[in-house]
């Protein structure tokens, strides 16, 4: 599985894209799911293939005396323009290793593990390549195939309504969601919800920053919260067809991760 994440970061950086082909028609722009907390509206062309991947994430999260280190590598996101309106993915994490320690009794577990596969469609209804007014949604559902460590150990399903708006120069992004996420025991679902609302604006005529809040509801049997994160990325077009991005995402509150870093790689083809 490792060696997976390995050979799409080579094909990503070596394999040459089908858009350098004499005879290939014109592309849209490039509109890659990372970074961000958000999901795009827009969709790849027919035909054309996306692979996107997570190279590192680090995530903190300390309650009390006990502190949470999650790594996470070879984040992988395969995406395929179905048609001029509609794209499929298949997501799935390679890597990822929890050390929890509890700095009272000093005690450290370790757990380490694959992640889950997600399998979703998005079908955008206005302006498939972004532009103006762009509107999409997307139901997802994961399946339970990952360990222990990352998984979450029952299936579950959700629906998200990417939306974008071209204020001139600075594009507002706003994506609902709602999901039957899955309980804290790993055994059945619940109802989680909320949003995540963002600006993206370019810095230079290759690179772009977003900056972005996240609100999301989780009534979790166990007890209900509510995770508020703000997060802040930057992504280099590297070509027409390629994309180096890195983030930072911060708690807002107690419920919610201290703070994630994390860098990755996108390619079309």
């Amino acid at each position: 599985m490792h060696r997976l994440a390995l050979a799409l970061t080579l094909s990503a950086l070596a394999a040459p894209a089908w858009a350098e082909l004499p005879d290939a028609p014109p592309l849209r722009d490039l509109c890659p799911d990372r970074p961000g907390l958000g999901t795009p509206a827009c969709t790849l062309d027919a035909g054309r293939v996306m692979v996107e991947l997570g190279l590192g994430d680090w995530t903190r999260d300390k309650a009390g005396a006990v502190r949470t280190d999650t790594i996470a590598a070879g984040d992988a996101l395969l995406r395929f323009g179905l048609n001029d309106h509609l794209e499929a993915q298949i997501g799935w994490t390679a890597y990822g290793h929890v050390r929890t320690r509890d700095a009272a009794t000093d005690i450290i577990d370790r757990a380490s593990g694959t992640g889950d596969m997600t399998l979703a469609l998005r079908q955008n209804v206005r302006n498939p390549d972004g532009s103006g007014i762009s509107i999409a949604a997307m139901p997802y559902a994961t399946l339970p195939v990952g360990g222990h460590a990352i998984g979450a150990g029952d299936w579950g399903a959700g629906l998200l309504i990417p939306m974008s708006f071209d204020l001139g120069g600075i594009s507002l992004e706003l994506v609902p969601e709602i999901d039957a996420a899955v309980d804290e025991d790993r055994h059945g679902r619940h109802l989680g919800y909320g949003s995540v609302v963002g600006l993206t604006f370019p810095l230079t005529d290759s690179v772009s920053a977003s900056t972005e809040v996240s609100l999301y509801r989780d009534r979790d049997p166990s007890g209900h919260a509510t995770e508020a994160l703000a997060g802040l990325s930057a992504g280099w077009q590297a070509n027409d067809d390629l994309q180096l991005d890195l983030g930072v995402n911060l708690g807002l509150n107690a419920e919610s991760a201290d703070t994630e870093l994390y860098f990755g790689i996108a390619r079309r083809f």
